[in-house]
């Protein structure tokens, strides 16, 4: 039996929008146990700065791989575009899936050679956003914005209200105006949002959400390295998913279920300076 197949995969992001990811996590790999860490205290993650978040990023990654974790998949764009390469090379003992804005499959479907990409100032000033432009994208018209406040919307359970419906139709109607006939989004949480969006982009309008091929490439890394769980070779100790949040513990319970995802327990976490410590 390896043993090891049987550990958790640790989740990451700065507040609930990774949750997106986990519940597709959830869905392709059912049998997996999941860790995941919302960094509450410092959302959103979106307006500071490459290297702060880098130092969010690398002392939740010490606190997921003290919780014995196989693999960490970053489920936050700004994280993934800030940190990604930084993390991999400091903890080459484990692997990482990141979130890369999906660039290449909305250039590939697009008709009209326009996309837009909702996304935060940081995934826009990383590199990887760059590449990924560069290599898949040169040939297409991309129109960006960053939905200012529309992570905090969220963070706040206002999935359809009024000022959220405002923060959308001010990114996309001019997008729409430019013809634009597909969106790509660009932050975890947005996913969260998609019916509101459809419904101010209409229907000629394809909405690209990264989450369930960030679980397909999850899975693809636990078949290489057959660290598959077996749900008979292991013993079936703890809940499925272990929620900690460095915010509050209450307010992210209440949050679950308006997310649609299954509601658990959730653990306290806090920031001691650069440290992060279970209360």
């Amino acid at each position: 039996m390896n043993e090891k197949a049987c550990q958790p995969i640790g989740v990451f992001d700065s507040g609930a929008g990774g949750l997106s990811v986990l519940k597709a996590l959830r869905a392709q790999l059912p049998d997996e146990k999941l860790v995941y860490v919302a960094d509450q205290a410092h959302v959103p993650y979106g307006p500071r700065s490459l290297a702060e978040v880098r130092r969010f990023s690398e002392e939740i990654t010490r606190f997921l791989l003290a919780q014995g974790v196989k693999l960490i998949v970053v489920a936050c764009n700004t994280a993934s575009a800030a940190a990604l390469h930084h993390l991999r090379a400091v903890f080459p003992q484990i692997s990482f899936v990141g979130m890369e804005p999906a660039v290449k499959p909305a250039a590939e479907y697009t008709h009209t050679g326009v996309v837009g990409v909702l996304a935060t100032p940081a995934t826009f000033q990383g590199e990887l956003f760059a590449s990924v432009v560069e290599r898949f994208a040169s040939h297409v018209t991309l129109l960006k914005h960053t939905c200012p406040g529309l992570v905090d919307q969220i963070e706040a359970g206002h999935l359809q209200d009024d000022p959220t419906r405002r923060i959308l139709e001010e990114a996309i109607q001019p997008m729409l105006a430019q013809n634009v006939d597909t969106i790509v989004l660009g932050c975890t949480h947005y996913p969260f949002v998609i019916p509101l969006i459809r419904d101010i982009a209409g229907p000629q309008v394809r909405v690209i959400d990264p989450a369930p091929a960030v679980a397909r490439q999850a899975g693809r890394l636990l078949d290489a390295q057959n660290l598959r769980r077996v749900p008979s070779q292991c013993v079936d100790a703890g809940p499925a998913v272990r929620f900690f949040t460095s915010g509050s513990p209450e307010k992210m319970q209440r949050l679950l279920p308006l997310l649609s995802v299954q509601p658990g327990p959730v653990e306290q976490l806090c920031w001691q300076g650069d440290r992060l410590i279970t209360v």
